[in-house]
């Protein structure tokens, strides 16, 4: 079992970069990446999983947005990685 560090995580605000999944229910076929932007859509068994580094709560807000729209049922949304460790220019 690993210790637990007595330094605080790093927090992102909401004006910041960061990597989100957010996992909808159904499958997109690739032609909803456009539409969505350019992200990363993975299918895996009946869900779709999308990939994306935005630019801060703003965006992420408008993508979900967009997902709303798609008709397909959100499962979740997870905050991963920070931005410096993904490439990916960040949706704004």
């Amino acid at each position: 079992m690993k210790a637990k560090s007595s330094e605080p995580e790093p927090q992102s605000t909401p004006d910041q970069p960061a990597v989100y999944e957010i996992r909808i229910m159904g499958h997109l076929d690739s032609q909803w990446a456009d539409w969505l932007g350019g992200l990363t859509l993975t299918l895996d068994q009946d869900d779709t999983l999308i990939t994306a580094v935005v630019a801060d709560q703003a965006a992420l807000f408008g993508l979900l947005r967009k997902v709303r729209d798609s008709g397909l049922p959100l499962r979740s949304v997870n905050r991963m990685a920070a931005p410096a460790d993904r490439p990916e220019d960040p949706i704004e």
